[in-house]
């Protein structure tokens, strides 16, 4: 008389012995502290997008630079009233406010050091200008180098569909990364499952023998495969925390504020990738049995 189904939930094969399995969890554990740093990186540049976006869109800045022939060029400060005066007057414009010498150079800190504090360094003058309407700016750029020599006019707008396409291309980056570690991932899955297949030829014969499904022994390693990469995910996602803790505390002390802080990331953010390792673990289980099934029906 045959034997009902196998239907507990211990496992019948030796699975834990085998070779592939330790080689198995540290590879997750690797592939997964890649994918979490990419896409971590793909989030902070979105965040940093989205700040200066916000920060920036709909503003000009006016660059008024001392001239080296000061003996013949209108003084600084008249070429800076003669610039308002322009920008005052053009339709679309909100606002135009000149930045002081203490606010220049604190902007200019980050990179003079503190230097540029120094009352000797020629400084230029800065006009903040924000927007209410659509400006011409390659007219406005026009009128104000005949008012007012040496200025430059810099349109936010410009590069900041620079950053934008940076972002997005990032973006693109990070998902062709995270693909190509799930497409080795899933192969280093095929090819354990495939050995620990081989290797456990007989026992699985004798399972079949007892009763036991293909979907049982399926299971068993699915069972395997699941508890192997959520360790290996767990902890390549470890890593990856440890990695982002190092960058985001030597990003603190960048006083140009140039990278988010990773503390005061969302919650989302922070979802995404804790979810990393729970992916792995699930496109793992599935490879797992998909391999099995497709194995042993071709197995006479």
């Amino acid at each position: 008389m045959a034997l009902p189904p196998l239907t507990r939930r211990n496992s019948d094969l030796p699975l834990a012995k085998d070779p592939t399995s330790r080689f198995l969890m540290w590879l997750t554990a690797l592939m997964v502290y890649l994918a979490a740093l990419a896409l971590a990186g793909a989030l902070l540049v979105s965040d940093m997008t989205r700040r200066w976006d916000s920060g920036l869109a709909g503003g000009l800045t006016v660059q008024i630079m001392p001239l080296p022939d000061s003996a013949h060029a209108p003084p600084l400060e008249e070429r800076t009233e003669a610039a308002l005066t322009v920008l005052r007057a053009t339709p679309g414009i909100a606002t135009a406010n000149v930045l002081s010498s203490g606010d220049v150079g604190r902007l200019l800190e980050p990179w003079l050091g503190k230097e540029a504090a120094d009352p000797l360094l020629p400084m230029p003058r800065l006009i903040d200008v924000m927007t209410s309407g659509p400006v011409d700016t390659a007219a406005l750029s026009a009128r104000l180098t005949s008012a007012a020599p040496g200025a430059t006019l810099d349109d936010h707008a410009v590069w900041l569909a620079d950053l934008r396409r940076f972002a997005g291309a990032m973006h693109l980056a990070a998902l062709g990364i995270v693909a190509l570690i799930g497409g080795a991932g899933v192969m280093a899955v095929v090819f354990a499952v495939r050995s620990g297949l081989a290797i456990h030829r007989h026992v699985v014969e004798l399972l079949h023998l007892m009763g036991a499904t293909d979907r049982y022994v399926a299971r068993q390693f699915e069972s395997h495969v699941i508890g192997l990469t959520l360790r290996g995910g767990m902890t390549g996602l470890l890593l990856a925390a440890g990695t982002l803790a190092g960058i985001g505390h030597a990003a603190a002390g960048l006083h140009a504020s140039l990278l988010p802080d990773l503390a005061t990331s969302p919650w989302w953010a922070v979802a995404a990738l804790a979810a990393v390792p729970l992916a792995a673990c699930l496109l793992a289980a599935l490879t797992a049995r998909w391999t099995v099934l497709r194995t042993l029906e071709s197995m006479p």
